[in-house]
């Protein structure tokens, strides 16, 4: 209980730190940090591939700074209205940041690799999302909440990204090789983790 309790704190803190995070691309004048700083000046010159970056990451922080509420037991038996709502929220934040993020991954750093990585993510974060919200319209809670599960676990890749990216960088010997493996690596282990938890822990609500 203590560790379940201690891992769900985790979560929130994680996913409300990353979740703002993008609120450093709108304050900081410079653009050349980050992701963007391996960005050609022509790319970051184009007002479509501007227009789904800055839709993918606010909307994408929205739905990490929210995500983790609907898996607070207490607060969604407690308030269903306020679940339902967030959950729209959520649904919506999440499918047009992963249309967005579909496009934007085609221009991903790293070649096809790279490439492959982040547009498949983006198709499966889409998907579960599409289809928990499909689901809970069919009165299937059970499922529901797996995909739920499934679609924050993607969701949480935007964390995961940035704890792999400083450790694997020097020790695969520079941003590129480490990005190409951190495309898959950000989010296919939380799929796994995500069956796991699936698997032992969901219960009937």
């Amino acid at each position: 209980m203590i560790l379940k309790k201690a891992s769900y704190y985790l979560l929130a803190i994680c996913g409300v730190l990353i979740g703002l995070y993008p609120i450093i691309y709108f304050i900081v004048p410079n653009r050349q940090f980050g992701l963007l700083a391996s960005k050609s000046t022509e790319l970051l010159s184009s007002t479509l591939w501007n227009t789904m970056f800055y839709t993918h990451i606010v909307l994408g922080g929205i739905a990490l700074l929210i995500g983790w509420l609907q898996f607070n037991k207490k607060l969604r038996l407690k308030n269903i209205n306020l679940h339902k709502k967030v959950g729209k929220t959520y649904v919506i934040a999440v499918l047009l940041s992963a249309l967005s993020g579909l496009y934007i991954g085609y221009f991903a750093t790293g070649g096809i690799i790279a490439k492959s990585g982040f547009m498949t993510m983006a198709l499966a974060w889409f998907l579960t999302t599409f289809f928990a919200f499909t689901t809970i319209k069919k009165g299937n809670i059970i499922q529901h909440q797996k995909l739920m599960i499934y679609s924050y676990a993607i969701c949480f890749a935007a964390v995961t990204l940035r704890i792999y990216l400083p450790i694997l960088t020097p020790i695969m010997g520079g941003f590129l090789p480490a990005y190409k493996l951190i495309s898959w690596l950000c989010w296919v282990p939380n799929i796994v983790v995500a069956y796991i938890i699936i698997k032992y822990q969901i219960k009937t609500t």
